[in-house]
């Protein structure tokens, strides 16, 4: 009876802790993350901008899956709309091979639409490495989960849309956007919004 109620007592701690733990922040040296477990996909990534060197390529790296947390993986990402959505763009970190490699985690990976990550995403990353040009960013996504929200038969949680606020470190400049999770119905400029 003893060796049944301490069964019942450490599985109730186990149950705790793992809901407990559901959120997890991660540092990652080059970017942090909050990362939700149970959804699969990261909740913020914060990161900074500031002129590192082009000193090697992405090449024909994969995102790999962590072993001390539970993320999406491949079968999230198999024969459907969503692309591995970088949330730290490995182009911002082309200084080592190391750091690009960090990308590739799935705790900075996002399911985002193929046309959005592709399109406007994109290119407001490619605007962010003009800017770091003059003065270092630091930026921060924060990945919306609206009530509702889709699920995949895989586990993995789809996120209705991606704030990006973009602050410059010397003048204090703020730039903030949203995409909705979707095929881009204007550009980059026009889903400018008011920083909160």
């Amino acid at each position: 009876m003893r060796r049944f109620i301490l069964t019942v007592f450490f599985t109730a701690f186990l149950i705790n802790l793992a809901q407990a733990q559901d959120v997890v922040t991660v540092d990652k040296g080059i970017y942090v993350v909050e990362y939700s477990q149970e959804r699969e996909q990261p909740l913020r990534v914060t990161y900074r901008a500031n002129n590192r060197p082009k000193n090697a390529d992405r090449g024909s790296m994969n995102f790999y899956t962590e072993k001390d947390y539970h993320t999406s993986d491949n079968a999230d990402y198999y024969k459907n709309v969503w692309d591995k959505g970088h949330m730290a763009p490995a182009a911002h970190f082309s200084d080592s091979k190391e750091n690009i490699k960090t990308t590739f985690s799935y705790l900075n990976s996002a399911l985002q639409h193929n046309n959005l990550n592709r399109g406007e995403w994109r290119l407001l990353e490619a605007e962010e490495r003009k800017w770091d040009d003059e003065d270092n960013l630091t930026v921060e996504i924060i990945v919306e989960f609206k009530d509702r929200h889709e699920i995949l038969e895989t586990g993995g949680h789809v996120p209705t849309g991606f704030f990006k606020n973009i602050t410059w470190e010397t003048s204090g400049v703020q730039k903030c956007f949203y995409f909705p999770n979707s095929k881009p119905e204007r550009e980059w400029e026009e889903s400018e919004i008011a920083c909160k």
